[in-house]
C-alpha cells in the first residue's frame, strides 16, 4: 500500500508540472496535510499556510516579516476613545475568486465581514456546527463570543464592531488567520444547495492564489488569483507537495523537486548551509515548545505530581538531542524575545530526588501514564517521539511507567482537547500576533479549556490577571501584568515547558522575495522564482 501511495503522490505531482510546463510554477514541500481549508475552524500552522494564507484575506494583515498591522481589505479604521468600538472602511471594488463550483455576482462588502466573524460568535447560526465535530476554537478560546457585542453595517463598505470592552489586542487580533474573509454570497448558494461541507472543501476567497485542487497526503494545487486586490502575483502556479519526513523534503529540495522546505531535521542544517544551490534563512522563533497536563484527571490535577516529572525530566538533553544546539530550554510559556518576558522566574530545576519526595508527599505510587507525540514536525519540536523517548526514559528513573501514543495529525489536535484527556500531550505554539496575549489567555484562559487550552487548566487568579491586561491600553501596566501571571503559571506548573527554538527555511537560490515570518506562517504573496 505505501509503494501505491507513493506512485499516487509522484504521478500527481508530475501531472501539475506538466500542466504548467509554460509557466512559472513554485513547489513547497509542506509538512503534513492540511485539516481543512476554512481557517476559522482550526489552529495549525499547516493548516493555515494552505488556507488563510493563500485563498484568503483579512481586514487587516501583518507586513512581511513583521507583527506590525498594516491596512488589507479595510484601507482604514477608527477606535472610538472609550475603545469599544472599531470602524473599519473596505475597499471598494476587491473581488472574489471564480472557480467551476461558482461565480461571484458581486464585490466584497460588509455583509462577507459580519458572516466571517459573526458565524463564529453564536452556537445557533447554522454555520456554527456546518463540519461534523468541527468548532471555531480560536473565537471561542480568545473570547470573542463574550467580547463581540455587535458587528454592524453602515453601509455596504462600512463596518462597525461593538465591543462589551475594551481589548488592546483586538487589531491585531483581527490579522489572525481565524479572521480570514469568507464570501457570504457563495455561503448563502451552498447552504441553499444542502452542500455546506462544501466551504471546507473548495475554498473561494480573495486572497494571492485561487484553490485549484487537493489530492489529500499527495499535492494541492493553487494558481494565481487574476483579480487580487494587491495586484496578480509573479508565480503562476503554487503547488504544495505533501512530505511528511523532513529527510525526505530535504532531499527533494537538494534534487531540485521543490524550492523552499520548512523544519529540516537539526542533523540536516549544515548540509543545507554547504549546498551551493541552497539559502538557508533563520531566525528566533517566537515560540514555545510544552508537555500539557491534564489538570482535570488525577493523578496530575495535584501540583505536587505535576511539578515532579517537570523535576524529573533533563530538559537540557532533550534540546541537544532533538535540536543540536538551535533552541533553548524554556522557562516561560512566552519566549524571551517577547515584551513582558520575566527573566527573575526561575525554572524547575532538573532533580530527580527532589522528583520522588514530591510524588511520596503526594501520595502517589506505581505511576502509570501517557505521554502523547506529534506525529509532524512543528519548529517548537522537531522530533516529538524521541523527545518523549527522552522523557520516558528520565521518568523510568522515579518509578513512573510511561506509554507513548500518538495519531494522525488531525485527530491528534482534536482529541488532545478533550477535557476528559489521559496523560499529557506535547505540544507547542508559535506566536500568530506578537502579543502576550495570544500565549498566555489563548493557551491558558479559562475560555480556552476544552480548546486551545490543552492542560484544561482554569485557575481564576491567573485568568483574572490576564483577562485585566488585555483591557489595559497602558504598556507599562500590561507588562507588569504579564509578568505576575508567568510567576502563577511556575508555581501551579500546568505545563512542562519544553523549549524555545530556532527556525530554518532552506530553499533554491533562484528563490527572491520570502520574507521568513515571525508569526510562523509561510507567505507566498511577493514571492518569485527565477527561471
Amino acid at each position: 500500500m505505501k509503494k501505491i501511495s507513493a506512485l499516487l503522490a509522484v504521478t500527481a505531482l508530475a501531472s501539475v508540472m506538466a500542466t504548467s510546463a509554460w509557466s512559472k510554477t513554485l513547489v513547497y514541500c509542506s509538512e503534513s496535510s492540511p485539516e481543512g481549508f476554512d481557517p476559522g475552524l482550526y489552529t495549525g500552522g499547516n493548516t493555515f499556510d494552505a488556507s488563510s494564507r493563500t485563498v484568503y484575506s483579512r481586514l487587516v494583515e501583518f507586513k512581511h516579516g513583521s507583527t506590525e498591522v498594516e491596512p488589507g481589505l479595510a484601507e482604514s479604521w477608527t477606535v472610538s476613545p472609550d475603545g469599544k468600538e472599531y470602524t473599519f472602511k473596505l475597499r471598494k471594488g476587491v473581488k472574489f475568486q471564480s472557480s467551476d463550483y461558482f461565480t461571484p455576482t458581486r464585490d466584497l462588502n460588509a455583509d462577507d465581514v459580519i458572516f466571517s466573524i459573526g458565524r463564529q460568535l453564536n452556537s445557533d447560526n447554522p454555520w456554527a456546527k456546518y463540519v461534523a465535530g468541527g468548532s471555531y476554537e480560536y473565537a471561542e478560546g480568545m473570547g470573542f463570543p463574550k467580547l463581540i457585542k455587535s458587528i454592524d453595517k453602515v453601509d455596504d463598505l462600512t463596518v462597525k464592531f461593538v465591543l462589551n470592552r475594551p481589548e488592546a489586542p483586538f487589531i491585531a487580533d483581527l490579522a489572525m488567520d481565524f479572521a480570514s474573509i469568507l464570501s457570504k454570497e457563495y455561503a448563502d448558494k451552498l447552504q441553499a444547495d444542502k452542500k455546506m461541507e462544501q466551504m471546507n472543501q473548495q475554498p473561494l476567497g480573495t486572497g494571492p492564489f485561487a484553490f485549484v485542487a487537493y489530492q489529500p497526503d499527495a499535492v494541492i494545487r493553487y494558481k494565481a488569483n487574476d483579480t487580487y486586490f494587491k495586484g496578480k502575483e509573479k508565480i503562476d502556479d503554487l503547488v504544495f507537495a505533501i512530505t511528511p519526513d523532513a529527510s525526505v523534503r530535504a532531499q527533494k529540495l537538494k534534487s531540485g523537486e521543490c524550492n523552499i522546505m520548512p523544519y529540516p531535521n537539526a542533523a540536516d542544517i549544515k548540509d543545507l548551509k554547504a549546498d551551493k544551490n541552497l539559502k538557508v534563512l533563520e531566525q528566533a522563533g517566537l515560540n514555545v515548545s510544552y508537555l500539557a497536563y491534564n489538570t482535570l484527571v488525577a493523578p496530575f490535577d495535584k501540583v505536587e505530581v505535576r511539578k515532579a516529572i517537570n523535576m524529573a525530566v533533563n530538559k537540557q538533553a532533550i534540546v541537544d538531542a532533538v535540536f543540536q544546539g538551535s533552541a533553548k530550554v524554556a522557562t516561560n510559556p512566552i519566549p524571551p524575545t517577547m515584551w513582558s518576558y520575566n527573566k527573575e522566574v526561575k525554572d524547575d530545576a532538573f532533580n530527580p530526588e527532589e522528583a520522588k519526595k514530591l510524588l511520596e508527599k503526594a501520595g502517589v505510587k506505581d505511576l502509570s501514564m501517557k505521554i502523547w507525540a506529534m506525529p509532524v514536525s512543528r519548529p517548537y519540536m522537531l522530533n516529538a517521539r524521541r523527545a518523549a523517548e527522552l522523557m520516558q526514559a528520565d521518568l523510568a528513573k522515579i518509578g513512573v511507567k510511561v506509554e507513548i501514543v500518538t495519531y494522525d495529525w488531525a485527530q491528534y489536535l482534536k482529541l488532545s482537547s478533550a477535557k476528559d484527556r489521559d496523560g499529557a500531550a506535547i505540544l507547542g505554539w508559535t506566536g500568530d500576533n506578537g502579543d502576550p496575549d495570544n500565549f498566555l489567555d489563548t493557551l491558558l484562559g479559562c475560555d480556552a479549556v476544552g480548546g486551545n487550552n490543552r492542560a484544561q487548566w482554569c485557575n481564576k487568579e491567573f485568568d483574572a490577571v490576564v483577562k485585566k491586561a488585555k483591557q489595559t491600553a497602558d504598556v507599562k501596566e500590561r507588562t507588569k501584568l504579564y509578568e505576575e501571571a508567568q510567576v502563577i503559571f511556575k508555581r501551579e506548573a500546568p505545563w512542562m515547558t519544553i523549549d524555545h527554538s530556532e527556525e530554518f527555511i532552506p530553499m533554491t537560490k533562484n528563490v527572491s522575495g520570502y520574507h521568513q515570518d515571525p508569526v510562523g506562517v509561510h507567505r507566498f504573496d511577493g514571492v518569485d522564482i527565477a527561471e
